[in-house]
């Protein structure tokens, strides 16, 4: 039996933050019976219960009752997980590693997408689609990466999280192969801020839309989008648009919740904002 959904609501970063998470689900008034999460990925890292946060979500995925995508601290874990790479300093993933149910988290979360459409008008990714990707090509090259991550053979998903960091190519290619294909797709869709005017990534700013730039530079979003002809892009991964709206077609999520500042939820429904503040911090 189909369940009929009243709402659908995209959250964006929790890193962690489990108890806003737990606050913001209340604000919305969230019904498991009714309604639907979309989560934009960066589930865990820097906040106070990465653990806690993993588990409940992917509670609520197996109960069919929410869908994530994977952002770069998810990733991140996986590296570690598997031993490629060191916890950082600023991450509180070690609850993560030391549970009882590791092998089950790191399991499920590394069999989750890197794109979704939470309906036929709409596409979510962490950090965005380049300019130059269609909807389609956003969701067939992310199927590229998420065959290699979820693959059985462990030896397969090692060798691709051993090359998986690095910044080359910056620029978007069919003819690209390999490791640096999928890089490159992983880069453009989990890492993404700035592009140029035809796609290369630049992957120093962080800061505001107010602050100046490197040159040649703008937000990937400010170019003209084959997505957006046909679909309204929501992200999360760039805290420091604090859950603007950047365009009908372009909304993003993550209010910097970690950071001391908030977690959000956007209703596909009728495009409002619900928001609360970290109670932790």
């Amino acid at each position: 039996m189909t369940r009929t959904i009243r709402y659908n609501y995209v959250i964006g970063d929790v890193q962690g933050c489990f108890e806003a998470l737990k606050a913001l689900l209340k604000k919305i008034q969230f019904d498991a019976d009714q309604d639907f999460i979309w989560f934009a990925g960066d589930l865990v890292a820097r906040g106070e219960n990465s653990v806690g946060a993993l588990r409940f979500i992917k509670k609520l995925v197996d109960n069919g009752v929410a869908a994530t995508v994977l952002g770069n601290h998810d990733l991140n874990l996986l590296a570690v997980a598997r031993g490629i790479k060191e916890i950082k300093d600023k991450d509180n993933t070690r609850d993560v590693i030391n549970a009882l149910e590791s092998d089950d988290l790191i399991d499920w979360l590394r069999k989750q997408p890197l794109c979704l459409f939470p309906n036929e008008q709409t596409i979510l990714t962490h950090a965005g689609v380049p300019c130059m990707w269609s909807a389609e090509q956003t969701a067939a090259l992310a199927k590229e990466v998420e065959a290699i991550i979820s693959n059985d053979d462990f030896e397969v998903l090692d060798g691709f999280l051993k090359e998986m960091y690095g910044k080359t190519p910056d620029l978007w290619s069919e003819d690209l192969e390999g490791n640096a294909r999928l890089r490159c797709i992983t880069n453009y869709l989990t890492r993404m801020r700035l592009t140029d005017e035809h796609g290369r990534l630049e992957f120093s700013f962080k800061d505001s839309l107010n602050d100046p730039m490197p040159e040649g530079f703008q937000p990937w979003f400010e170019f003209q989008s084959k997505t957006t002809e046909t679909h309204q892009i929501v992200f999360g991964h760039w805290a420091a648009l604090q859950g603007k709206t950047i365009s009908a077609q372009i909304q993003n999520v993550d209010g910097g919740c970690v950071w001391g500042n908030q977690l959000i939820a956007y209703r596909l429904e009728d495009q409002q904002l619900f928001a609360v503040d970290n109670p932790v911090i």
